[in-house]
């Protein structure tokens, strides 16, 4: 199996721990361990936690507390995994054959395009629209998704753009899979990151052959724990727990006890304030340098908190201006590119030093913009 370079992961595993500034976080800059759990918690976690083998498909208090976020959820239908890009490659891996149709809804994290293609499949786009406020291309969705095709994957609400599905739109997409046989896998790891507060709806119990997947790493911005999981029927549920054992077998018992607290509701309400507070801050300090910049950008505000898909109006493409900005300023963001959408830019406006960032940035849009 040969597999495309992983365009915005290989540049955050090479960078982003090395730069001054990373605007490369697709949520509010991760929390602490202290702003999680007091000492008296973490004190009982010292004492009680055993590092051996959890359970292998997700501790039942666990998958007690991630059914509380979906109606008529029950442990059945979940599967425990290491972060949501687990639960995407299980699915992929198991669904997918050699010369299979797969529908993607572009932009997108690329990870399940590139998996795909890596196991045979044709990969065939369908986009969002910036000019229609980064909506869904409903005609160019019907003509995509023919019977036979394997996966429909859509990310919602999207990363890169931030843009959330309307109702008639996600009731299009569930159209177009059931019609066509397909299955729904439908990454909402960003649910609970919405700039209003109201949680997007999510495409469980809509369609028989739904996959969600979800995590910790997005809207409550605990990458670290490395926690995810998907909910499917319990066939495929019990099928992709078989697929599990072959890669990571389990989650740690240290991450899970931490997932647990983080979603108590008291200690989850906590959390999505803290981050939609950041978030609407940090996002009027990005809209109003965007606007200071004039037509050198065009933006459509993201209705989730951490991510901003900018486009931009310079000489050069997105890697190249991204590379540029690495080392002139130790700012990273990521190319536009790695999302097929060449001449934007993905900004995590998460970031506490976000306005010192933007004001190095400056000095290289300045000097572009004079070569014009």
């Amino acid at each position: 199996m040969r597999i495309d370079p992983f365009q915005s992961e290989r540049l955050l595993s090479l960078w982003q721990n090395k730069v001054d500034y990373d605007f490369t976080e697709t949520g509010v800059h991760p929390m602490f361990l202290h702003e999680l759990v007091s000492r008296e918690e973490l004190d009982e976690i010292y004492a009680s936690v055993q590092l051996r083998y959890i359970q292998t498909d997700g501790p039942p208090p666990l998958k007690e507390a991630i059914c509380g976020l979906y109606e008529a959820c029950g442990h059945e239908n979940l599967l425990v995994t290491n972060g949501s890009a687990e639960a995407n490659f299980l699915a992929v891996w198991h669904l997918v054959e050699p010369g299979d149709r797969v529908v993607a809804v572009l932009p997108n994290y690329m990870q399940v395009p590139g998996v795909a293609r890596g196991f045979g499949a044709e990969v065939v786009p369908v986009y969002l629209r910036p000019e229609h406020a980064w909506g869904l291309d409903l005609e160019e969705l019907e003509g995509a998704v023919r019977p036979g095709a394997k996966i429909l994957y859509v990310t919602n609400p999207n990363n890169p753009t931030g843009a959330i599905l309307s109702a008639a739109e996600m009731d299009a997409v569930v159209a177009a899979a059931e019609a066509a046989g397909a299955w729904l896998l439908a990454d909402e790891v960003y649910r609970g990151a919405e700039l209003d507060g109201e949680s997007s709806p999510s495409f469980w119990g809509r369609y028989h052959k739904t996959i969600v997947v979800g995590g910790l790493s997005k809207a409550y911005t605990l990458p670290g724990l490395r926690l995810g999981w998907v909910l499917t029927d319990p066939e495929l549920a019990a099928t992709l727990w078989g697929y599990h054992d072959y890669t990571t077998i389990s989650t740690n018992a240290v991450s899970e006890r931490l997932a647990r607290l983080a979603l108590r509701p008291e200690v989850r309400a906590r959390i999505l304030e803290r981050n939609h507070t950041i978030s609407k801050r940090n996002l009027r300090g990005l809209s109003d340098w965007l606007a200071a910049h004039g037509d050198t950008f065009n933006f459509v505000p993201p209705r989730i908190g951490g991510v901003a898909f900018v486009g931009y109006n310079l000489p050069l493409g997105s890697t190249e201006l991204v590379m540029q900005l690495l080392q002139e300023h130790s700012v990273l963001v990521v190319p536009g590119e790695a999302f097929g959408a060449d001449r934007y830019l993905r900004i995590g406006y998460g970031n506490p030093r976000l306005l010192e960032g933007l004001a190095l940035i400056n000095e290289t849009i300045e000097r572009l913009r004079a070569s014009m």
